[in-house]
């Protein structure tokens, strides 16, 4: 076996099966990033989404023990949805995060990888490959980094020359020997956007993230949403875009590229008061096929509920009295409270002191004098 040669026909049948770029890394230790790991673990700027053990997430050969190489892939997401709806008063609208329109990233990209296991596997019987998508325990975009994919960013993405920072990305670790790529040098320059205009000032500086304050984490979490955070999401129901929308380096990137990223309108930007009563049944029909959909209906349906309350919409009244009376679930009762007392409508204040009277749960108990303390400011 020539590797030189097999690595010309892997880049080659990676082209034909829609992968848009694809590097290649050594499997040495990603010493710098441990080093960086064992610092957000002590600062407690991780999101616990992540794999916790530092040695899985930076020693590849613990993970194949025969590893010698890793392959690293990026296939393109759109930046800009064709004929967007527009919410208006008694129709607002939420948004999901480009990462999450159209078919679920981790599905493709696993069949992608799927694909070159095979194609490699046909070439090489005795090869040894194992694939990951973000759920993985390497991270995705240090392996990118250094298989030349593109730069670590100050806003903590993976930045293309061709397609932006609005990538998904893979790997899979093989103890086939491939050429490493080098890889690219920083492209950032002196620009801050993505650190001035972070909503709630999680980018603590160039390339650190404190992701317990990311909104993109945030909108995924199941308790009640810190008050401190609530006026930040908008109408962001899952994730968030700012620090990408605002980069130089994504101007101009549509990404119009793969049918499986295209977004459906009406799932992507969804109207928000279908959202406060809608079933498991309902919600996995129709927004089961997308990413966002990963944590279920419960945060989706608060940050609905939250998103209404930053729009003021009075239209959505009933709509929030019925789950305040009637949903089983504290955190969408008690935030469907507190957004009833924002409104500030001339019957909050009846509703509220209704629902005190019969609210048994401490939490609850606590959104609902919230409410009402909204209303004695007025």
């Amino acid at each position: 076996m020539i590797v030189n040669d097999l690595q010309e026909e892997l880049i080659e049948y990676a082209k034909t099966i829609g992968i848009d770029k694809i590097g290649f890394t050594s499997a040495a230790p990603f010493i710098e990033l441990k080093n960086l790991l064992r610092r957000q673990q002590e600062l407690n700027f991780q999101s616990g989404f992540e794999e916790s053990d530092i040695e899985k997430r930076t020693e590849p050969t613990l993970l194949l023990e025969e590893a010698q190489s890793i392959i690293a892939i990026a296939i393109a997401y759109p930046s800009r949805m064709e004929n967007a709806p527009k919410g208006k008063r008694g129709e607002r609208r939420g948004i999901f995060c480009r990462a999450s329109w159209g078919m679920d990233y981790h599905t493709v990209l696993r069949e992608k990888l799927a694909l070159l296991e095979a194609f490699l596997q046909e070439k090489v019987p005795q090869a040894k490959m194992r694939s990951m998508v973000d759920t993985g325990e390497l991270s995705d975009r240090a392996v990118a980094e250094r298989a030349g994919i593109g730069w670590s960013a100050k806003n903590c993405s993976i930045i293309t020359p061709e397609f932006g920072s609005y990538v998904y990305l893979g790997e899979m670790i093989t103890n086939i020997p491939f050429a490493p790529d080098e890889p690219m040098t920083d492209q950032c320059g002196d620009c801050t956007l993505c650190i001035d205009v972070c909503p709630t000032g999680a980018i603590v500086q160039a390339g650190q993230l404190n992701s317990s304050r990311c909104v993109a984490f945030l909108t995924q979490t199941k308790g009640f949403l810190p008050d401190e955070f609530r006026a930040k999401i908008g109408n962001r129901i899952y994730g968030c875009d700012t620090c990408q929308t605002v980069c130089p380096k994504n101007k101009g990137k549509l990404n119009w590229l793969h049918d499986a990223f295209k977004p459906d309108p009406e799932i992507a930007k969804p109207l928000l008061e279908p959202l406060l009563t809608i079933s498991n049944k309902e919600f996995k029909a129709k927004f089961g096929y997308i990413s966002g959909s990963w944590r279920g209906k419960k945060p989706i349906q608060r940050n609905a509920i939250i998103a209404l309350a930053h729009f003021k919409e009075e239209s959505a009244m009933p709509k929030l009295i019925e789950v305040l009376q009637n949903d089983e679930r504290p955190v969408i009762r008690g935030t469907a409270a507190w957004a009833i007392g924002k409104m500030g409508v001339v019957e909050a204040k009846e509703i509220l002191q209704v629902a005190l009277q019969k609210e048994q749960d401490p939490e609850v108990i606590i959104e609902i004098e919230k409410g009402l303390a909204f209303l004695a400011q007025k």
